[in-house]
């Protein structure tokens, strides 16, 4: 990090945060700190449940509990430090801290991306070919699917991460932000960022490209399948098992798409502040809610829970 550091002359970073209006600070800080908590209550419980319970011990619960902790992950490399900046006012953030954070929120959110093309192959297979299910999607195969994942995300950051941090910050060191994104720090360089976008357009663009190739793939094959269903109950049963998923897959893509993948010339820095806490902080939310609140199994295993604590 030294090497890099040695290219800027700037050795910290303020954070607008949100808003600037002193009334607004002790309601925001209220709303984004039940935020988290749900958040932080939600996913680490679905985790928790899924590892308790041996009933869930299925390629879709194991996809489901990382894809879990990634939401929590990226989540908390943002929200604590806003909830630190309505708090105390802080709003200063160190140039390695910054570092840090992008590079964490990176590889999550690209993990998750890559995570929710695995989900739509798992169901595919369930749909598609249930009686080759468990011979297909085995521990092994699941484990080393979900280790790729984790892998391209790291990769994929670390590449990001580091091309933006190798620019020159000398103008100013004020970030338009409420956390250190690429946007509004590509915004802050004295350096030539062509290169930066280049690159950040064909990292982000492959990998948002490949993850919606498998979705729609799987998902023409699963929707013919279920055409070919005579009974109605198979056909809801089949819609179900989807539902969720898609869900989750057409608010997160859609927000990454509109953030990331259009030139620096055409973000607007409070359009931006509003599409980033709906996916900082809404969506590792409501990811919980939408897998969990129609999910029999799920219930019952939370029901079962709750009945042995309790016993005991």
């Amino acid at each position: 990090m030294a090497s890099i550091k040695n290219r800027t002359e700037v050795s910290e970073f303020i954070l607008l945060g949100i808003t600037d209006t002193p009334e607004l600070q002790v309601p925001l800080f209220i709303i984004f700190t039940t935020i988290y908590l749900i958040t932080f209550v939600g996913n680490l419980g679905i985790v928790a449940l899924i590892s308790w319970d041996s009933h869930l011990h299925t390629p879709m619960y194991f996809f489901l509990s990382n894809l879990s902790l990634v939401d929590f992950g990226y989540s908390s490399a943002v929200t604590p430090k806003v909830m630190a900046g309505f708090l105390t006012g802080g709003k200063v953030i160190s140039y390695n801290g910054c570092a840090a954070q992008m590079f964490f929120f990176s590889t999550f959110a690209t993990t998750e991306i890559y995570l929710l093309a695995i989900m739509a192959y798992d169901r595919h297979t369930a749909v598609c070919r249930p009686l080759h299910y468990t011979t297909t999607m085995t521990p092994g195969v699941c484990t080393c699917l979900t280790i790729i994942a984790y892998v391209c995300g790291f990769f994929n950051s670390a590449i990001v991460a580091g091309q933006t941090f190798n620019l020159r910050f000398c103008s100013s060191n004020v970030v338009h932000h409420f956390f250190c994104d690429i946007p509004p720090l590509l915004a802050l360089s004295c350096s030539d960022i062509y290169i930066n976008e280049v690159i950040i357009f064909i990292l982000g663009g492959f990998a948002v490209s490949v993850g919606l190739l498998f979705i729609c793939v799987s998902y023409m094959f699963i929707f013919i399948a279920i055409l070919r269903i005579q009974s109605t109950e198979g056909c809801q049963k089949a819609f179900s098992t989807c539902a969720s998923h898609l869900s989750v897959v057409s608010i997160f893509y859609g927000t990454l798409i509109f953030m990331y993948l259009q030139p620096s010339s055409s973000h607007s820095m409070d359009i931006d502040k509003v599409t980033s806490i709906f996916y900082t902080m809404v969506i590792p939310m409501v990811n919980p809610l939408v897998y969990t609140l129609r999910n029999k199994e799920v219930h019952v295993a939370f029901r079962k829970a709750m009945w042995e604590k309790k016993f005991h």
